[in-house]
């Protein structure tokens, strides 16, 4: 299991970055942030986090295309997604593709801490 403090971010929109590792340091929480699946991808270490706030809709890539390889290639990190694009169709995919939370943003600091926080329970 992953390192309980450390939270991985990808999103191709750096204001989000920012404001997220700073929400997740006001939290007790670390973040590596990524700004593009390609970058995520690449990293490799990905037992080094609790999980992943991942959004939905990246500049080249699907979120959930992305959760799906990671998953193929055997890599279960758990999974928050983010979206600003929010409709039936993508949340019925998301949470198909085994996610511990779907956000809307905006979204509530609240709403993204309590899944991290369970998450990071776990593998302490």
């Amino acid at each position: 299991m992953g390192n309980r403090n450390v939270v991985f971010v990808v999103d191709d929109d750096l204001g989000t970055l920012k404001g997220l590792k700073r929400l997740l340091r006001e939290h007790g929480y670390d973040s590596i942030v990524f700004s593009s699946a390609e970058e995520f991808q690449n990293h490799g270490d990905f037992e080094s986090a609790c999980c992943v706030v991942l959004d939905i809709d990246l500049n080249n890539e699907s979120g959930i295309a992305l959760r799906h390889r990671l998953r193929a290639a055997g890599i279960s990190l758990p999974v928050i997604y983010i979206t600003a694009n929010d409709c039936p169709a993508v949340r019925m995919a998301a949470i198909e593709s085994g996610c511990i939370a779907y956000l809307t943003k905006p979204f509530r600091a609240k709403s993204l801490i309590e899944p991290i926080d369970k998450v990071a329970a776990r593998a302490a």
